[in-house]
């Protein structure tokens, strides 16, 4: 069961979805507390996401091919996941998603507590219920993924998609919808989504949220309301952007500042690693309103090499 476990934790912390090349705010539900979005497609086939997509193979997807059979790989073509208050969390990976695939996820699913399985056709799904810690590298550590702690929903009933939910009311609707995600427009607190041409990573989050159990001791969280990244292949190079909306506008001018500031004091550091130092020396900080954009652009290697 530990594999199992670990499988659905490495489809949620990737990076740090025919396939989608990018997601909008309209993709996402209305209150939806954070998303995330990669585009596996995207990285194979382009100059810079090359990179970073061997570092995947490497890092990630050989670990995954090992324990859990999923050839990451040779079936996923993206990902996307989010979670709203009242639905927990939502996965969604499109790709050959092949019938050998399907049956050592749900031999696993079976070597857990209990599970079930609901529907027929193109609307069956499972439910695979443990409530064990999850063990990694030998240890038990008590992981809260969003409402996942009454099991997990899974659907493989729609072609080319792997479809896991927190609830079975969202599996349901999804498969009643065909897989696709019932996004809403324009609606009052819904997150922003920053996107590019050839986008390889998007996400975003209510930044209140990241900070609610007191693990982050941020002043930049406590001061932003929401809080969106997007990593593409711009020219051959990595770009990176990341904005922050705060409550005033006065908060966006008091953290550029902030910004600008730890960017020159470290840059002047002997000690930092060349990588680090070439990552601040190229950071773009701007200030429009309530929005703080911080942007940068590098090459491949050195992205990798500051992820090693």
């Amino acid at each position: 069961m530990r594999h199992f476990r670990s499988l659905l934790l490495s489809f949620l912390f990737l990076a740090p979805v025919a396939a989608l090349s990018a997601i909008s705010a309209d993709d996402l539900p209305g209150a939806s507390k954070w998303y995330f979005h990669v585009d596996f497609e995207q990285m194979r086939s382009s100059e810079a996401g090359r990179h970073l997509y061997a570092w995947l193979q490497d890092e990630v997807f050989e670990d995954i091919r090992e324990d859990a059979g999923f050839d990451l790989d040779k079936e996923a073509d993206s990902l996307t996941a989010f979670a709203t208050e009242g639905d927990g969390t939502v996965i969604v990976i499109e790709g050959n998603i092949s019938q050998q695939t399907e049956d050592k996820i749900v031999a696993m699913g079976a070597s857990s507590v209990s599970m079930d399985r609901y529907g027929s056709g193109k609307k069956a799904f499972y439910h695979i219920k443990d409530n064990d810690d999850i063990d990694l590298d030998g240890e038990n550590i008590d992981i809260d993924v969003d409402s996942f702690d009454n099991g997990v929903y899974l659907s493989f009933a729609v072609r080319n998609k792997l479809l896991v939910t927190a609830t079975r009311a969202k599996m349901e609707q999804l498969l009643d919808n065909k897989g696709r995600i019932s996004g809403a427009r324009s609606e009052k607190g819904q997150l922003f989504v920053l996107s590019a041409e050839r986008g390889l990573i998007q996400a975003g989050a209510h930044t209140a949220g990241l900070d609610g159990n007191g693990a982050w001791n941020s002043n930049i969280l406590r001061n932003t309301k929401h809080a969106a990244l997007v990593v593409a292949d711009k020219q051959g190079k990595i770009s990176i952007e990341t904005q922050l909306v705060t409550a005033e506008p006065e908060m966006a001018e008091s953290l550029a500042s902030i910004v600008r500031g730890l960017i020159s004091l470290q840059v002047f550091n002997d000690d930092m690693d060349p990588e680090v130092a070439s990552f601040l020396q190229n950071t773009n900080v701007d200030v429009d309103d309530k929005k703080l954009t911080i942007r940068v652009a590098l090459d491949p290697e050195v992205v990798v090499a500051a992820i090693d």
